[in-house]
């Protein structure tokens, strides 16, 4: 399969052997090292081509290419090959912006549809050769070659982006059967002369950020054999997910009122001449026909958007990369699809750290990871701790090792509210209070601003005594509420936040919030069906938080504020709606490491 010379060492041989490793990749403790002749940028390899694809999305009648650039070391033009490094992205050749007009306004009742919002073109950016400089730097001195390619609809390539939709997987399915040996890469984007990547070994390894995450697990859900590992970093791993709450239109943070049209109108940078044709068979017809903003709910359009949907024929090692403090693509994206691929036995390792979105694993975790799979090299990676988390105030490079997520000692302590919830309420082991307590929705009203005051008519909170010792939160806290609304529709959010609130200017963005939820209890018998609330009438509901691995200190209180409309991630409908919690039929389960035990020593 390959020429190259591997050479594995410990650091203390590792000396006598560089001399012979001047122009072929060699390991120490089991990662890749820089080789010394693949430092030089200016000696790099740096070309385009355009690999067929077996759809057509921009219906001209021929199969779609997809624009991919190669960069690699000059050694690979004498016989030496090396195994790939992949990413493939949307965003290459430009976007759209965030004009304010560009997303779906947001100030009207549940269950209104507004127009849509404004039709933008993107200006294109096409470069050639070189679509990203992403990578290389970090990779091709370590003995990689380092692929990129630009999603259809998107820069040179042809197509029309779909935004999770078939076409999204197999682009970088067919990019990697070119980079196994199939015949299917071209030096031109029409015509018939052929490009072979006679360079590589045939295995492959993808990652990248945000939507660049998510393009490595769609490919790996194609089951390509060529596809040995990937890590995704803060991956979109369900668009559903994305912009839909338990049933509630609910939109990412800080993109009120983003929706996946307007992120299909965002990313539509590909040939001007042919965008029409997306607009109205894409964005028209499919999208804005089956996304559904009037209810929210989970259909058969979002189900083929949902990447845990298709991870059966997934062969792909999967080492996932997240923050549990990102309200853009939140945590759960990762949680799902790793506990799916622990279930189905793929070779694991999730990787947490406390910030926002984005944050990839450290470049030696990484080296590991793709050093086993895609050189193949025997370096125990598979009995490393599963999970590695990023413990409050450490450095990022510094991970603490547990023996997999959530820690395995969580267990699930089930808290009850007591009366006092408009100033501030019990949360205890005990009996919830046998009472009914109410809230009045008002949107002009921050989430923050809510924790913060001492009493409000708009929130209920529900909080533990005092911690005289730290309490350990890993996994996903579920809550159960019982309630009632004077509308037919209603937001529901709820925070769990850690008081008192810390405002001082060296707050880290894990100080207040723990985690957060929301939900439409519309859907409180299915995501699948909404069902118009019967004023006065009570409904239960339970439905997960975000997943968090989170340490509490002592001093802090475990706080629950249940209120309605969220300021940065609902739709924001008149004031005035009430909500009516019986706290009799309501609770909070929270993953405890240690359990009830833990729990009661720390509120004693």
């Amino acid at each position: 399969m390959t020429q190259l010379k591997h050479f594995l060492l410990t650091s203390a041989v590792c000396t006598s052997f560089l001399a012979q490793a001047q122009d072929a990749p060699f390991f120490v403790d089991g990662e890749a090292q820089i080789v010394p002749g693949f430092e030089n940028p200016d000696e790099w390899i740096r070309e385009d081509l355009w690999v067929e694809t077996s759809f057509d999305t921009d219906g001209d009648g021929k199969a779609d290419r997809m624009h991919v650039d190669v960069t690699r070391p000059a050694q690979t033009n004498d016989g030496l090959q090396l195994p790939v490094i992949y990413e493939s992205s949307p965003y290459y050749a430009g976007t759209a912006g965030n004009d304010p007009e560009l997303f779906w306004n947001v100030k009207h009742e549940i269950g209104e549809v507004p127009a849509p919002p404004k039709h933008v073109e993107v200006v294109r950016r096409g470069q050639r050769p070189i679509i990203s400089n992403s990578q290389v730097r970090t990779w091709v001195p370590r003995g990689y070659i380092v692929v990129h390619s630009s999603s259809p609809g998107t820069g040179l390539s042809d197509g029309s982006p779909t935004v999770g939709g078939d076409n999204e997987s197999l682009a970088p399915m067919a990019v990697i059967e070119w980079l196994a040996g199939k015949e299917n890469g071209y030096k031109e984007r029409t015509g018939d002369e052929k490009v072979h990547a006679f360079w590589s070994t045939g295995n492959v390894g993808m990652t990248g950020t945000s939507y660049n995450g998510t393009l490595p697990l769609a490919a790996a859900t194609t089951g390509v054999a060529a596809l040995k590992a990937i890590i995704p970093v803060a991956p979109n791993t369900s668009y559903y997910h994305y912009y839909r709450s338990n049933g509630l239109v609910r939109s990412p943070g800080g993109y009120l009122g983003e929706d996946i049209d307007v992120l299909y109108e965002f990313i539509h940078s590909g040939d001007e001449s042919k965008r029409a044709y997306g607009n109205k068979t894409i964005r028209d017809e499919i999208m804005r026909a089956e996304m559904d903003r009037a209810t929210g709910d989970y259909n058969e359009f979002w189900a083929g958007r949902d990447y845990l949907n298709d991870m059966a024929p997934m062969k792909a090692a999967l080492l996932m990369s997240h923050g549990f403090n990102d309200w853009n693509v939140m945590p759960e994206h990762s949680y799902r699809i790793y506990i799916k691929a622990r279930e189905m036995g793929l070779p694991v390792q999730i990787y947490y750290h406390q910030g926002g979105h984005g944050g990839p694993p450290p470049v030696s975790m990484m080296n590991r990871w793709f050093t086993r799979y895609l050189f193949e090299i025997e370096n125990g990676v598979e009995q490393d701790p599963k999970a590695w988390i990023v413990r409050e105030g450490d450095n990022r490079l510094s991970p603490t090792p547990y023996p997999d997520y959530p820690h395995p000692q969580a267990e699930d302590v089930v808290l009850h509210l007591t009366k006092g919830g408009s100033t501030q309420g019990g949360l205890t082991n005990n009996k919830s209070s046998r009472k009914k307590e109410m809230l009045i929705d008002d949107v002009s009203l921050a989430g923050e601003y809510l924790a913060r005051v001492k009493n409000s008519p708009h929130r209920l909170l529900y909080t533990t005594p005092l911690l005289s010792e730290n309490v350990h939160i890993s996994g996903a806290a579920s809550i159960t509420l019982s309630l009632s609304s004077s509308a037919p529709a209603v937001n529901l959010s709820v925070w769990l936040v850690s008081l008192p609130w810390n405002d001082e200017d060296d707050d880290n963005i894990y100080d207040n919030i723990i985690t957060r939820g929301w939900a439409d209890p519309q859907n409180h018998e299915s995501i699948y069906t909404s069902q118009p609330l019967e004023p006065g009438v009570f409904y239960d509901l339970t439905f997960e938080l975000q997943p968090d691995d989170q340490i509490i200190p002592a001093g802090q209180q475990i706080g629950l504020m249940i209120f309605s409309s969220d300021q940065e991630f609902t739709l924001h409908p008149k004031p005035g709606t009430e909500l009516k919690i019986d706290l009799k039929r309501s609770s909070l389960t929270l993953p405890i490491v240690g359990g009830l035990s833990e729990f009661k020593n720390a509120v004693k």
